[in-house]
């Protein structure tokens, strides 16, 4: 195993000639996938990897500068493709680091043959004649909340982007991943990802994209996915799901997955 596979835990699973990269997204990691990858490993090679700041990652190889703008991944993403030796793959990214995939798109198209960006969003914070789902004064309350008492915030939290309580088997998934982050890093990285704007970028993404998005989502409204349609460069296609809270591949995996294995096949180019 090479040095950036070791570092981002990456897992090569199943067959096949079509390869697919599964993504996640702030305060999770690989194991939010593992609904979905029992029904993928059967036709596909699948290839799943830890960002760095997860809490499987190892602190160290964290680098505060390297990661202060979304770049960071997007590096680490090429790395792992170029380490693996992938020549095309289907990328399947989560929440704001969905836009990871998107931003390697466009340096390189040739490694990537379609995007599925599931509770995507180019900017979180709202602006004039955008409608991102937060305020800032509500980002830096979620920031003065985790230096102030980290775990309580994961508390808090969870259940909210989630969209359930306590007890529910996805809020506990979550507020066990986001507890398992070291604090510190946690904090920057919501601030990168928080407090990001990319939606310079859209019009220049050429590769198909395919964006799924719950219905009811306290983190992303609707209103980015028709956002994300309209101004990504390239053919497009939005899919609404009947569902709650920002990560339904973890609360609702029988409804996404069916979803999911769907627009791998959909061709939109046609």
């Amino acid at each position: 195993m090479g040095i950036v596979e070791e570092a981002h835990n990456v897992k090569v699973l199943g067959s096949g000639e079509q390869v697919i990269v599964l993504s996640h997204g702030f305060g999770s990691d690989q194991s939010i996938w593992r609904y979905l990858v029992p029904h993928m490993v059967e036709d596909y090679r699948v290839i799943l990897y830890d960002n760095m700041g997860a809490g499987t990652t190892n602190p160290e190889y964290f680098d505060f500068e390297r990661y202060s703008t979304i770049e960071g991944f997007v590096y680490d993403l090429l790395a792992i493709l170029e380490e693996l030796q992938v020549k095309s793959c289907i990328f399947i990214g989560h929440s704001a680091l969905s836009m990871v995939g998107a931003i390697a798109s466009v340096s390189r198209p040739d490694l990537f043959s379609k995007l599925i960006m599931l509770s995507a969003t180019p900017r979180l914070l709202n602006d004039e004649d955008y409608q991102g789902g937060m305020e800032r004064r509500d980002v830096e309350q979620i920031f003065e909340g985790m230096r102030s008492n980290y775990e309580a915030w994961c508390q808090g939290f969870a259940p909210l982007v989630v969209g359930g309580d306590m007890d529910s088997v996805a809020v506990q998934e979550f507020s066990r991943t986001l507890f398992n982050m070291r604090p510190d890093i946690a904090l920057s990285l919501a601030q990168v990802i928080f407090l990001t704007d990319m939606r310079h970028v859209l019009p220049l993404v050429t590769t198909p994209c395919h964006i799924l998005q719950s219905m009811k989502d306290m983190a992303v409204p609707v209103f980015v996915s028709e956002y994300l349609h309209q101004n990504i460069g390239g053919q497009s296609i939005v899919e609404v799901m009947p569902t709650g809270g920002h990560l339904p591949q973890l609360s609702s995996p029988e409804t996404v997955i069916p979803v999911i294995l769907k627009h791998i096949r959909l061709d939109i180019t046609e």
